[in-house]
């Protein structure tokens, strides 16, 4: 699972060449699909057409690159007709507003979760009033330009961390494995002694924790009070 901004920036690498293609400039959503279909490419050397990769030719992604097989997996967008059409859409899905069905506005979307196996968009994380919550996927019924438009149950589908959209039982609808316990001790596992490289805020906008400090089991847990936001915010703004 990879958010937008864990891609957005990274550079791509070809392992058939062993260098470095460009680095990715924006994400290209498919609406109809719910998925990321294919990554633009900044690269100083491609100023009049626009190129991208396909995120079925992603090989991997990881925390300081993303790979491809070859240079062959990049296209030119002008030359491919639904991907052409997909860009000038331009959906987006992160600060998108999301309301139901029957126009009751519930927030708006800060972040979004994206399996890097095949591109699905499995959840966003959505601010609403004065908390973040994590909504899964299951219950967007549009994507939209600016909004997002989903079924008028959703807030039964809140989540309060990420890592549980990675648990849903397919045999029950809208039923998510709560692993409680272990899924804070792996936070704290993965995060305490980790470095931050940039300041992280709560909800309301006032400073956490500060660059430079050392993350402490105590500050994790205080993260984990606070909600799934600044955990997000804490994992990607740590050295490795």
């Amino acid at each position: 699972m990879r958010t937008s901004a864990q891609m957005l920036g990274l550079p791509i690498i070809s392992i058939s060449e062993g260098l470095e293609i460009g680095t990715v400039k924006s994400l290209v959503i498919n609406p109809e699909k719910g998925s990321v279909d294919f990554l633009t490419i900044e690269h100083e050397d491609w100023q009049v057409s626009v190129k991208a990769i396909p995120f079925k030719k992603v090989i991997g992604i990881g925390e300081y690159a993303l790979t491809v097989d070859s240079e062959g997996a990049v296209i030119d967008l002008n030359e491919i007709p639904i991907a052409n059409q997909l860009v000038n859409k331009k959906i987006k899905i992160t600060d998108a507003r999301v309301m139901t069905r029957k126009g009751e506005l519930l927030g708006s979307v800060l972040e979004f979760f994206t399996d890097e196996e095949n591109g699905h968009v499995i959840g966003m994380l959505i601010k609403i009033k004065d908390k973040e919550v994590i909504l899964p996927s299951e219950t967007v019924l549009t994507f939209g330009k600016d909004i997002l438009i989903v079924t008028e149950d959703a807030p039964s589908y809140f989540l309060e961390n990420p890592n549980q959209l990675l648990n849903s039982d397919d045999g029950e609808e809208g039923t998510f494995f709560d692993e409680g316990m272990e899924i804070k001790n792996k936070q704290i596992e993965l995060l305490k002694g980790k470095k931050l490289i940039r300041n992280v805020e709560d909800p309301s906008g006032n400073v956490l924790f500060t660059e430079g400090s050392v993350l402490s089991e105590e500050d994790i847990r205080h993260a984990q009070e606070v909600g799934p936001g600044v955990l997000v915010g804490l994992s990607m703004n740590v050295e490795a």
